[in-house]
């Protein structure tokens, strides 16, 4: 911090912030009485003068001579920057911890419902974490890193977030960083890929003028993950469980059976059907050959699509013999359904005793 910065504290810094935001909102001087109004310091028009005298006298405002309001110096337009920065990597530490912490924790449930699962129904089971098929952005922070690096954070609404660092040919300061946050977020939040189209590109490209090319390499890394997104990550349990059922223990059916749970590349791929209906989120029951995955075609799966909202969904599905207790599995399926929807709100999760 430097010795001026220092200098300054809480009450001078939020009369500094107020100054230059009504300054950039109206252009015109802001006097005391404006300060007054527009902070929370319940602070009186003479006090507040004496405060911007001493802000003046460190350079951080301005008073021109055919007004009695200030306006800001570039020392304090620096000031003003320079914490602005702070304040939003601080916001993108705190939801990239959030994030982290979330993502750890619905791991942990998909993989205790899965098992919980086969406990209560004696049969295979498998979920698939959730996948956002509706991502939309929400928020992207550049921050330089060294003289040939930037680093790109990427919010999405279902609060995933990824981070990429980009390799950039020429200098970038903190205030061109800036600029092009401002820029990238006014044009690109709310947006899904699908809206980011040519013309948008190309308003964004021109407006960033001799720094295109960085815009288009984020938009790169902005491809690249939503790219990412759309594999799913799937958890199996009870496998043994089909062990248990005479028709599917023969050596052959059983080496096949497991082979196909351990497939989770086909197990995904029959789920994202499930989810590639955006607007199904009922229960779906695939008898012998209408399974998708040849090997399971002496079985039944029976499928359900859980909804967390903001267009995150996942699938659940219970694996057993074509003579299972399709009436137990199909409402063990809408009980966690609807409690799945509560994990993140410390709703509890269905126990063994909860199906009996």
């Amino acid at each position: 911090m430097k010795k001026d910065d220092a200098e300054l504290d809480e009450r001078k810094i939020k009369i500094l912030d107020a100054i230059i935001r009504n300054y950039l909102a109206t252009g015109e001087p802001v006097g005391s009485r404006t300060i007054s109004k527009y902070t929370d310091l319940n602070l009186s028009s003479a006090t507040i003068r004496n405060e911007m005298s001493d802000l003046e006298d460190l350079g951080y405002i301005l008073q021109p001579h055919t007004s009695a309001g200030r306006i800001p110096s570039d020392k304090g337009y620096r000031f003003y920057v320079d914490h602005l920065i702070q304040e939003k990597d601080r916001e993108v530490t705190e939801m990239k911890e959030f994030v982290i912490e979330k993502t750890e924790k619905m791991e942990q449930v998909l993989k205790k419902v899965a098992k919980l699962l086969a406990n209560n129904t004696n049969y295979a089971t498998m979920i698939t974490a959730s996948s956002n098929h509706n991502n939309k952005i929400k928020f992207i922070q550049l921050s330089c890193v060294d003289a040939n690096q930037v680093l790109a954070v990427i919010v999405m609404n279902s609060n995933i977030v990824r981070n990429r660092m980009i390799s950039v040919d020429e200098a970038v300061d903190n205030e061109i960083i800036l600029k092009l946050n401002i820029l990238l977020n006014t044009a690109l939040n709310g947006l899904s890929i699908e809206e980011i189209n040519l013309g948008v590109i190309s308003q964004i490209k021109e407006k960033a003028g001799s720094h295109s090319k960085l815009v288009n390499d984020v938009l790169d890394t902005l491809a690249q993950s939503f790219k990412e997104e759309e594999g799913l990550e799937v958890y199996t349990s009870g496998a043994t469980n089909i062990l248990k059922y005479p028709e599917l223990s023969d050596t052959g059916k059983v080496t096949n059976l497991l082979e196909a749970f351990e497939d989770k590349e086909e197990l995904a791929s029959m789920m994202a059907e499930q989810l590639g209906d955006t607007d199904e989120t009922g229960i779906q029951v695939y008898i012998g050959n209408e399974s998708p995955i040849q090997t399971m075609r002496d079985c039944s799966v029976v499928t359900a699509t859980y909804d967390l909202g903001e267009g995150v969904k996942g699938t659940v599905g219970i694996i057993g013999p074509k003579r299972m207790d399709y009436e137990k599995v199909m409402d063990s399926l809408k009980s966690l359904k609807n409690q799945l929807d509560g994990v993140f709100n410390n709703k509890t999760l269905p126990n063994k005793e909860d199906d009996k």
